[in-house]
């Protein structure tokens, strides 16, 4: 029989500390301290989650040495182990967090702010309540606020616009626009008043008189059309109900979209798109349409899926057009690709994971695109393609940024090894690269934010988008 205390045995694999934790969180308040202490030690053997479980089902009495560790911790690392524990505690009434949303430490509002978060629509008596921190001296906390105000929903709309209604400095005009704020996020423009309305209206067409194109994120795809007739475009995909917008927010409508994820709001991906002004003589619309995005996530395969759709929409939109583009890019790896369609026929459809992986299987040299290489790509290796030799790196440490950057530059220098294009390299060669818009850019007409079927049925998804 083990006869140490059960702190001491709370080192092992999740399942292994199963009878321990319970025995521990039976003990209740007499074992916070001790388990606390294991929580902030970062040389323990004991994993930081089996110790923040211990604390989150003992529950209350763990409360206030929590949010003491929280003020105290210094370490990034155990800042965030004590505020996941804090904002997780399992308590029978949430009202005990209250007293720490006026904690002097911004951190611990935070942690209280997102323990309301946590309890979504359960957390509506607390509303009055939340709405000060809207106005908190931190950027960081006042955005926690909006989250836990989202979180608990449309049934926060009203004591939210009574905020809206109110003049200065009875709220603080910062609490006005953090209502302002959640309101967008929770519902969306349907949750402002005519008033708001008007004045964000109003704000978009001042600023879009002045405004200086400035380049995107780009991550997503977008279509690049050669005409300043954006009305034809909009008739093309589809698209109704255009809202004037800064180029600002529709490209801030287009991450948010593209991004969006809520399993109760199905259609945030698919309700709007975004259609830019005319760019050096160039149309570009960011995202697709309801019957392309379903059609793409009702596929079995959705890579497959996706070069169809888009090699259809560039083979229309290039019979009305004259020629239609297509590319592609993400944030989050190295996938890029394009498709170039001139009068109904596709040039060029080039795909980096199809065509490596075409290499890979000895398909069609490698290609992995419905065409031969197009002009535009001359002068460049294509993103699956490796022009160093083997063993160009041997002896070189792969986990020495520095030491590999300067062989890299080296040998490419040495072998005239070209660069490599993305999908951003072909659209400044052919079209316009959303990516490095700036002051020389010409723009004629303005951005809009149009709807497409679902959002015509569901309307446009919630979320604040900037001015």
């Amino acid at each position: 029989m083990d006869e140490r205390p059960l702190t001491d045995q709370l080192s092992g694999t999740w399942d292994q500390t199963r009878s321990t934790r319970d025995a521990l969180v039976a003990q209740g308040e007499t074992v916070v301290a001790a388990v606390l202490t294991l929580l902030c030690d970062e040389q323990s053997p004991v994993d930081w989650a089996v110790a923040a479980d211990v604390l989150q089902r003992i529950g209350e009495p763990a409360l206030l040495p929590l949010a003491n560790a929280a003020a105290e911790a210094d370490p990034p690392e155990i800042a965030r182990r004590v505020g996941f524990a804090l904002g997780r505690l399992e308590v029978t009434d949430p009202a005990v967090y209250e007293p720490l949303l006026e904690h002097p430490h911004p951190r611990v509002r935070g942690n209280a702010l997102l323990a309301f978060q946590f309890q979504g629509p359960a957390a509506t008596r607390f509303v009055d309540r939340l709405i000060p921190l809207l106005g908190d001296p931190e950027p960081e906390t006042r955005q926690q606020a909006v989250h836990a105000l989202q979180a608990i929903g449309p049934t926060a709309v009203p004591a939210l616009q009574r905020v809206r209604r109110q003049p200065a400095p009875v709220p603080t005009p910062r609490v006005r626009a953090g209502a302002l704020h959640a309101l967008a996020a929770i519902a969306g423009p349907t949750a402002l008043d005519p008033h708001d309305q008007n004045a964000w209206h109003r704000l978009t067409s001042i600023k879009r008189q002045t405004e200086i194109p400035e380049g995107m994120h780009l991550c997503g795809s977008w279509y690049a059309i050669p005409t300043t007739d954006q009305n034809a475009v909009l008739d093309a995909f589809d698209l109704t109900d255009p809202t004037p917008v800064t180029l600002r927010t529709g490209a801030a409508a287009w991450n948010h979209d593209h991004h969006a994820w809520n399993r109760t709001r199905p259609h945030d991906t698919c309700a709007r798109v975004f259609v830019s002004p005319a760019l050096n003589g160039w149309t570009l619309v960011f995202g697709h349409s309801s019957q392309d995005t379903h059609r793409l996530e009702d596929a079995d395969d959705r890579d497959a899926a996706l070069n169809q759709v888009v090699r259809e929409r560039c083979t229309d939109l290039s019979r009305r057009f004259g020629a239609a583009h297509w590319y592609g890019m993400s944030c989050g790896d190295d996938w890029t690709a394009w498709c170039i369609a001139e009068n109904g026929d596709v040039l060029r459809h080039y795909d980096a994971y199809d065509a490596y992986e075409a290499e890979q299987d000895g398909d069609n040299g490698g290609n992995g695109d419905d065409g031969p290489g197009h002009p535009a790509e001359a002068g460049y290796l294509l993103p699956h393609q490796d022009g160093f030799p083997d063993g160009a790196f041997d002896g070189v440490n792969l986990f020495d940024s520095e030491a590999f950057a300067a062989r890299y530059l080296q040998v490419k220098e040495e072998l005239h090894i070209p660069d490599t294009c993305d999908a951003t390299d072909i659209a400044a060669c052919l079209s316009v690269d959303p990516g490095a818009l700036g002051a020389h850019t010409r723009t004629e007409g303005h951005a809009v934010l149009a709807l497409t079927t679902c959002g015509r049925e569901h309307g446009h998804p919630a979320g604040a988008l900037p001015v």
